[in-house]
């Protein structure tokens, strides 16, 4: 790939990453406890257990990103979906920020020519910057959740996170 492609790609893929961090956390902001429990039915996740999922995910992804499986052996990818015992918002918080960090401190150490190489995740080759569409993508899918359940459950108080209607 191109150098100068290539430092742009990169830099669009952290701001975007940046941006979806920060979205989440100004829902999450907004939420108590309860909020942070809420499953709005039988089938679906509660905020709580998408933290738990999304932050799983980037440390089983980003740890070794260019030299091992991204579905890491150790991970309990099923365990990620049940409320861990003792869940607070703190240590929530706190595996939010270490998922986050994983992720930055990986893609900050990219290059231009780790563009062009391949991974693997869950068994599948991609290349880096399909892998990089690829988790912003889901990133993006449950950061949409997250901010969803939010906006329902304090929707009497709602200020908008983006362009509210009608503006």
């Amino acid at each position: 790939m191109d150098e100068q492609v290539g430092r742009e790609f990169l830099r669009s893929a952290r701001a975007r990453f940046a941006e979806l961090k920060a979205l989440g956390e100004k829902a999450l902001e907004r939420m108590d406890e309860g909020d942070l429990r809420f499953t709005p039915d039988p089938e679906s996740n509660s905020v709580a257990v998408i933290v738990q999922h999304v932050a799983g995910n980037m440390i089983s992804r980003w740890t070794d990103f260019l030299t091992t499986d991204g579905e890491k052996t150790d991970r309990n990818r099923d365990g990620e979906f049940v409320l861990a015992e003792g869940s607070t918002r703190e240590k929530l918080r706190a595996l939010w920020e270490r998922g986050w960090q994983r992720l930055f401190d990986t893609v900050g150490a990219l290059t231009p020519a780790d563009l062009d190489r391949q991974v693997v995740i869950r068994g599948q080759s991609l290349s880096v910057v399909d892998a990089i569409h690829r988790q912003l993508t889901h990133y993006g899918q449950h950061v949409g959740q997250i901010v969803y359940i939010a906006k329902t459950r304090k929707w009497r108080t709602w200020e908008s996170l983006s362009v509210p209607k009608k503006r």
